[in-house]
């Protein structure tokens, strides 16, 4: 039963301000002042990701901020336009608007209102549960992808060249076939802000790169007149606080055909920020709750999108930058918010000389640590002879995971690339599920170990002892019956099935123990179990009454003691 008290934090608002002291205000503001320095660049880049003007970003972010300091049960995350969600916006929308630019940034604002009431009906009937569906490998091969797609979209801009259209591969090749076009003062221009942010990151990380590289990008652009030399800037950007209200020229009609992607980019979000809120939480000791997150990350979506912003989930890189900044509560979160308005009121015609390369190398630099290769590696590496022998293809299951994932993205985009890592997954630990591997075992001491692991323990030729590393139900219930009539031989007496690494067994597999018995009988040989435990035990019990004449006894020395084996 949930405690009154669980009840009550979660629907208390600001909860990670409760209990505030006075010297954390200090901390709380150079850490506000610090991500500040990080979001605006970020958020003026990752809305030309989703296809919407970069001050879109800068709407989505005050709102974001703001809603989930009250809501949300982290005290570090940062909630505001992220690359993830904003490259699935655009897959989403772009087929609905078409060539239709307004409509195109009314339907993002309904897709982050969509993805807003979703999220806060999911935390409220409690599924935040719904994150473990996503495997880590799966979400780390999705991310992979995602980030790849992002850096070849970004790429052109870095070059002076025209964008192709297509999957990632489609990108790259346009890419190359139009090297030879390459405007050299916007690719210098590029390679040195994507070089002062990559710089900083590497040996001066509390210098905020991404605003510096975008400061002196402006100041070339400015000084040198680059804009009147071919090199394409943000250009203008309206100053001023963001309409509030539904964005107009869309009907209910768009609000029901967008619910549906909405669920994808909520637990894209999700599952992103409650990673990142985790993380954090740990090293400052407190618990976040995953129904209060998806309540957050709702509370967020809604005002973004209600504030004529586009869909935001956590960040982990500004979160990191919070945190290391000495963050203690959501207040930094406030006062990002509150130096956004500031920027929209007074600061909008800085950006506006702002060169696309540089905005490119932001993005690039922002995604590129997210191309995580040595986690595939490592997860390539988790693989052995024996394993291999054992599962075949899937002994590599989190590895093939995380790789559909990768190529769904590159090859069909994100949302199928996401459906494709789940569903290869799933079906690989179905796969694996229904072929456990069903050991011989020897006795060493008091112990029964695995015989083909211990060569060197000798063993009864009439006496099989079994164990199945699973549970036992229809998937699996014919191989695990295969494999204990092939360890059998004709001087075989015996075969006790220790059930003790077996926790369940459903109606088919009991059915199968059933035949199993009467199948070795006509060879003579007796089949027992040992060790059955919690729900093997129940289940078999009212599956098969007294076993029907099946021996079941609570340990494997009894089992054999009653046949008078001397083992």
């Amino acid at each position: 039963m949930i405690s009154t008290e669980k009840v009550r934090r979660h629907w208390l608002l600001f909860g990670s301000l409760q209990g505030y002291q006075g010297k954390w205000i200090r901390p709380d503001v150079i850490a506000g002042l610090t991500v500040w320095a990080v979001l605006v660049p970020e958020a003026l880049a990752y809305a030309t990701i989703a296809g919407v003007p970069p001050v879109v970003g800068l709407y989505a972010a005050i709102p974001s901020l703001i809603l989930y300091a009250a809501v949300g049960s982290s005290r570090h995350l940062v909630v505001g336009p992220m690359s993830a969600t904003a490259a699935l916006s655009a897959a989403i929308i772009a087929p609905l608007a078409g060539a239709d630019g307004g409509k195109y940034i009314a339907l993002s604002a309904v897709l982050a209102i969509a993805t807003g009431i979703v999220g806060l009906l999911a935390g409220m009937i409690r599924l935040g549960f719904i994150a473990s569906f996503i495997s880590e490998p799966v979400l780390k091969g999705f991310i992979v992808g995602l980030a790849l797609t992002i850096i070849i979209g970004q790429v052109p801009k870095l070059f002076g060249v025209p964008k192709s259209e297509g999957n990632f591969f489609e990108q790259a090749w346009g890419v190359i076939s139009q090297l030879g076009d390459t405007d050299w003062r916007t690719l210098t221009v590029g390679l040195l802000s994507l070089a002062v942010v990559l710089g900083l990151k590497r040996w001066l990380p509390l210098v905020p790169g991404s605003l510096l590289a975008v400061l002196l990008g402006i100041t070339a652009v400015t000084v040198f007149g680059l804009d009147g030399e071919g090199v394409e800037i943000v250009g203008h950007i309206d100053s001023g606080l963001p309409s509030v209200g539904l964005p107009g020229g869309v009907g209910f009609d768009d609000y029901v055909d967008l619910l549906g992607p909405a669920v994808g980019v909520l637990l894209i979000g999700f599952a992103e920020g409650l990673g990142a809120a985790k993380t954090y939480a740990a090293k400052a000791g407190y618990e976040v709750d995953a129904n209060r997150e998806l309540l957050g990350l709702g509370a967020a979506n809604l005002g973004s999108g209600l504030a004529s912003g586009m869909v935001v989930n956590g960040s982990l890189s500004k979160t990191a930058v919070n945190g290391g900044a000495g963050a203690k509560t959501q207040v930094s979160g406030l006062v990002v918010a509150a130096l956004t308005v500031v920027t929209l009121l007074f600061l909008t015609g800085l950006f506006e000389k702002l060169p696309e390369a540089t905005l490119a190398a932001v993005v690039i630099a922002a995604v590129i640590e997210l191309v995580d290769v040595s986690a595939l590696k490592r997860l390539y590496g988790v693989w052995t002879q024996r394993l291999g022998s054992i599962y075949g293809p899937a002994a590599r299951a989190d590895f093939a995971g995380a790789v559909a994932a990768m190529m769904g993205v590159l090859l069909f985009d994100t949302l199928p690339g996401l459906v494709i890592g789940i569903g290869v997954s799933m079906l690989l630990l179905l796969y694996r599920s229904s072929r456990p591997h069903v050991a011989a075992l020897a006795k060493e001491g008091s112990l029964w170990v695995d015989a083909e692991r211990h060569p060197d323990i000798a063993t009864r030729p009439d006496v099989v002892v079994v164990r199945v590393e699973a549970g036992l139900y229809f998937a699996n219930a014919d191989h695990v019956k295969e494999s204990i009539e092939a360890l059998c031989t004709d001087e075989t007496r015996t075969v006790v099935l220790d059930a003790e690494t077996s926790p369940f067994i459903d109606v088919s597999a009991a059915e199968m123990l059933m035949q199993l018995r009467d199948t070795l009988g006509r060879k003579g040989i007796e089949l027992r179990v040992a060790r059955d435990i919690g729900q093997f035990r129940d289940t078999l019990k009212q599956a098969a009454p007294d076993g029907r004449g099946l021996g079941v006894y609570p340990t494997v020395a009894g089992a054999l003691a009653d046949q008078g084996s001397g083992i």
